[in-house]
């Protein structure tokens, strides 16, 4: 699939596959969306907290990581931060991308290195971030016993890849969190908020960012 760098209506960039009519990011906004869906309403709920495990489904620009590496640095709150991603954006594309103009210097430093480091390892970014990529399906990924806090659910949207979205993959992320654990995500489709709560997740629909009416956030309460 060919992708090409765009520049969205709040200055930041995304990545559009053009064979899917799809992007990585809102067109009203890529880092507004982020900010608002993931971090707002995502990591924010957490700020209470000194240390927090953050799963992500989508790795695709790192935008999502680099805002949450932003977080972990400004509160001085400890994150261990995971990304699954079946398709690595090439490093030529992110070369192109303008978000370390858009965040602050000491995240700006560690965007490149985001994605310049191997796979399937741990590193530590900064001493209270530690950061791990998967280069793999989320279908086929064989869960460890580890468990999370927080799942970011940044799959492209149900019309384009609705594999993403089907029972089995939510009751994967059911079973990945944690007791009193927090599924996020920009899409509040009537279907996924009703497979949330058949899975036992208290779901919120929320305020959605920019040109979105609402989004979804979603409770493990046990």
């Amino acid at each position: 699939m060919k992708r090409e760098v765009i520049v969205t209506s709040d200055g930041s960039h995304t990545i559009r596959i053009a064979e899917l009519d799809e992007n990585y990011h809102s067109g009203h906004g890529a880092l507004q969306e982020a900010d608002h869906v993931f971090i707002r309403n995502g990591l924010d709920y957490f700020k209470e907290k000194n240390f927090i495990r953050i799963f992500e489904v989508g790795f695709g620009t790192g935008l999502n990581a680099l805002l949450s590496l932003q977080f972990a640095f400004n509160s001085e709150i400890e994150v261990d931060y995971t990304g699954i991603e079946a398709f690595p954006v090439e490093l030529n594309l992110i070369s192109q991308l303008n978000y370390s103009k858009l965040v602050s210097e000491k995240a700006a430093s560690l965007f490149h290195a985001i994605h310049e480091l191997d796979w399937n390892v741990q590193h530590q970014l900064l001493p209270h971030f530690n950061f791990t990529k998967l280069h793999e399906k989320i279908e086929s990924w064989s869960c460890s016993e580890r468990t999370f806090d927080l799942v970011y659910f940044d799959a492209f949207g149900p019309r384009a890849q609705g594999e993403m979205w089907q029972l089995e993959i939510l009751s994967k992320m059911y079973n990945l969190l944690d007791s009193g654990g927090v599924f996020v995500t920009y899409c509040a489709k009537g279907q996924l908020k009703r497979d949330l709560r058949s899975l036992g997740f208290i779901v919120e629909t929320l305020p959605g960012p920019p040109g979105k009416r609402e989004m979804t956030r979603a409770i493990k309460l046990s």
